[in-house]
């Protein structure tokens, strides 16, 4: 699906250099953490800035946006300019239709800045109606095949949360062959009740086809507490003791073929990429289990 992008303007900027993978068979060797540009929701130019500072110093090569993150477009898209083949670009469709879902990306692509994605993915494709209406011939995915024989995308994938969103890839690249998948993965999903069987299916399929895979949540705590403030931008509860995100960050990181996408929040954004450009072992399970408990994870998606 075409070339990989050459990092080049960027290199002299690199302080440190997050490791990178191939990005399932793409042709793209992305850094190990994605940058997840919800954490630019409310951002204002300034902030979006010195997240792009951040990104250059760790050597991150590859973004990850949707038109439901506020004005998360545009403050990636003012990067766009200087820095559009420094960076693996990927952003999203909600729409299930083909006209709805070739506006969506039109706009993202005026918003973005730039005539070409390296990835289109369709979001949060979790519920079997939605599903239906998508692979129908009036559907969503029409439009990115079509945008994609235009030489508007490169890559097609789906996204989704969830406890179901695993088996739900699964029946979706039995349809089709999805270039990547994305969902939550963290050390509480390993230990739900079904979770993790339908997670462990689906990677090894994408191990066998070469399809990328994404996680969401690597540092969620649990849900906020009814009637709590909430203190940080996810509308999950997520860790914030440095140690904690480090073992849990090194624990994702610990498959040797997954991509961790970062936290919708510009303070934790930091911890993250250090503990993933400092990476070590993956912790074993009496580390986790002990962080667990001492941490409080609990499910952020009910029962």
């Amino acid at each position: 699906h075409g070339p990989p992008h050459t990092i080049n303007k960027a290199r002299e900027r690199v302080i440190m250099t997050i490791q990178k993978r191939p990005f399932g068979s793409t042709g793209h060797d992305s850094s190990t953490v994605i940058f997840g540009a919800a954490a630019l929701w409310e951002a204002d130019q300034g902030t979006a800035d010195k997240a792009l500072d951040l990104l250059l110093k760790y050597g991150v090569n590859h973004i990850d946006v949707a038109p439901r993150y506020g004005n998360a477009e545009i403050r990636v898209g003012s990067w766009m300019d200087r820095y559009r083949d420094d960076f693996f670009l990927a952003t999203k469709v909600a729409e299930r239709d083909y006209e709805g879902a070739k506006v969506s990306l039109h706009r993202s692509l005026d918003r973005l800045r730039t005539d070409r994605l390296d990835l289109i993915q369709m979001h949060a494709l979790v519920y079997p109606d939605d599903c239906a209406q998508a692979f129908e011939p009036g559907g969503a995915l029409k439009a990115l095949v079509e945008a994609r024989e235009q030489g508007l995308v490169d890559n097609i994938g789906i996204t989704g949360h969830g406890w179901t969103v695993a088996a739900m890839h699964l029946q979706n690249l039995w349809k089709f062959n999805f270039d990547s998948v994305l969902m939550p993965w963290n050390w509480f999903a390993a230990n739900h009740n079904y979770y993790r069987c339908d997670f462990d299916e689906t990677l090894v399929y994408c191990r066998e086809k070469g399809i990328a895979v994404q996680t969401i949540k690597s540092i969620a705590r649990g849900a906020w507490a009814a009637g709590a403030e909430k203190t940080r931008l996810p509308w999950y509860q997520p860790l914030e003791d440095e140690n904690a995100i480090r073992q849990s960050v090194h624990w994702v990181l610990g498959e040797p073929d997954i991509f961790l996408n970062s936290v919708g929040d510009m303070n934790l954004l930091p911890l993250v990429l250090k503990a993933a450009d400092d990476i070590g072992p993956k912790p074993d399970d009496a580390t986790m289990t002990r962080l667990a408990k001492e941490q409080g994870l609990s499910s952020i998606f009910g029962i």
